[in-house]
């Protein structure tokens, strides 16, 4: 069994180093457990740091393309690496990596497919308590769009094991969190949350430059999210709610007839009817996304497939380096390996 921590990184030189220091060599349950860094198209030594401090792996993407993209492009190396669970962690040193093997214990006793780090958001000491609201109705409205129960929905600290890793395909440049959140509840994905520690603040977010910039695109996030699995549910219910307001002006030009003065009240006739044409309009957008929906479902199947192909095929992983580990070093212990015995005679008889 072989455990990869992955760590997507941007610009982490500085942070870097504690992050690394906190990870286990060796976790209960693994014969192997190798640490795999995702540059993100870093300018400074992220690198040199990652590769100084003994990283096994490093997915080096020649451009910022954002922690969605590094974390599915980590996601497919790990698996092409031979990964049987992965492990995402951030480098700012965030979350308590002594809690890795709570995380994945999960996954080993067949209980989860994924598993995500709670941080009960309530005690940590810098989040202010309106932040801690905002975070949990967050949660809770994730929870509802994905019918899962996880916690703490922005939890980064998170583990998967092959087969869930596998048919996750993120799509969004902004966060990963909620995507695969959503989409491993619409996948019957089997998800599990542990109650976890973090460390004490090293840098301010880089995701977001304020607290409402965050909740607004967080918002936009979990509605084109839900929006792409549940098409049908939300714009045929706009489209309801636009019938229900046509009905109302056209109520009152209704009565106003009845009364004899309905030629007093045509803007009301009006007013309803381009209500009503908005309500066709995207009753037709609620048809066209369902189709949309399928095609998407079809896409992933046909993703999911060629992704098994390739690691059956051995396929190298895109952007690969390989890390600082001399060769013949011990992956579970970090100790050296002593040398292969090479019979003597053998050697001298072996045509050269």
């Amino acid at each position: 069994m072989k455990l990869i921590i992955q760590i997507p990184c941007f610009n982490e030189e500085e942070t870097l180093p504690t992050t690394l220091a906190d990870l286990p060599r060796t976790v209960a349950g693994f014969d192997e457990v190798e640490w795999l860094v995702i540059d993100d198209g870093s300018v400074d030594k992220t690198l040199q740091v990652a590769r100084d401090h003994g990283v096994d792996h490093i997915v080096k993407l020649t451009n910022n393309k954002g922690l969605a993209a590094g974390f599915q492009a980590g996601l497919d190396a790990c698996l092409k690496l031979g990964a049987d669970v992965i492990v995402n962690t951030d480098a700012d040193n965030q979350y308590d990596a002594s809690f890795i093997p709570a995380l994945v214990a999960p996954v080993l006793a067949g209980e989860a497919d994924m598993v995500v780090g709670d941080r009960e958001v309530h005690k940590i000491e810098h989040f202010s308590p309106l932040k801690v609201r905002l975070q949990k109705l967050g949660s809770a409205v994730v929870r509802r769009a994905s019918d899962t129960d996880i916690a703490d929905a922005t939890s980064g600290f998170r583990a998967y094991n092959r087969e869930a890793a596998i048919q996750l395909a993120v799509v969004s440049r902004f966060t990963y969190t909620l995507e695969s959140l959503i989409q491993a509840g619409k996948l019957l994905v089997a998800t599990k949350h542990v109650p976890v520690s973090t460390n004490e603040k090293l840098r301010e977010s880089r995701l977001f430059p304020s607290m409402w910039s965050y909740v607004r695109q967080n918002t936009v996030s979990i509605f084109r999210i839900y929006a792409q699995y549940e098409p049908m549910r939300v714009f045929m219910s706009a489209a309801v709610a636009l019938f229900v307001l046509a009905c109302i002006p056209w109520g009152r030009f209704f009565v106003s007839w009845v009364q004899g003065e309905g030629a007093g009240h045509v803007q009301s006739l009006i007013f309803g009817g381009v209500l009503f044409m908005a309500s066709v309009t995207v009753g037709a957008i609620a048809v066209l996304g369902d189709l949309l929906h399928g095609q998407r479902i079809l896409t992933q199947r046909v993703f999911e497939r060629v992704r098994r192909i390739e690691l059956q095929l051995g396929v190298p992983p895109s952007h690969y380096e390989p890390g600082a580990r001399p060769t013949g070093q011990d992956p579970t212990t970090g100790a050296h390996a002593a040398p292969p015995v090479t019979d003597e005679i053998d050697a001298e008889t072996t045509p050269r």
